[in-house]
């Protein structure tokens, strides 16, 4: 590597290809994150996971007893026109 001055530097091979594996294996490190994190059945695992905590809060339990029950009674309204 060529030093501001113009001098050539000189580095240790060994710890020069010491470096180079450690640079290797932090990029392999690296990739097998990325690849995990955008796996198909990773990302669908995780939005199952999310998905489950909201449905856990009391907010939204409160909200979907709510809808269920417009449902029934809209369904229950319906089978009483159909049937006059």
């Amino acid at each position: 590597m060529a030093e501001a001055n113009g001098t050539v530097a000189t580095r240790d091979p060994d710890a020069l290809v010491r470096e180079i594996e450690r640079t290797r294996e932090s990029l392999a490190r690296t990739i097998d994150q990325l690849a995990d994190r955008v796996s198909p059945a990773n990302v669908a695992h995780r939005a199952l996971d999310r998905a489950r905590g909201q449905l856990q809060r009391p907010e939204v339990r409160l909200a979907g007893g709510a809808l269920a029950a417009v449902a029934v009674l809209g369904l229950a309204a319906y089978l009483i026109r159909r049937r006059r």
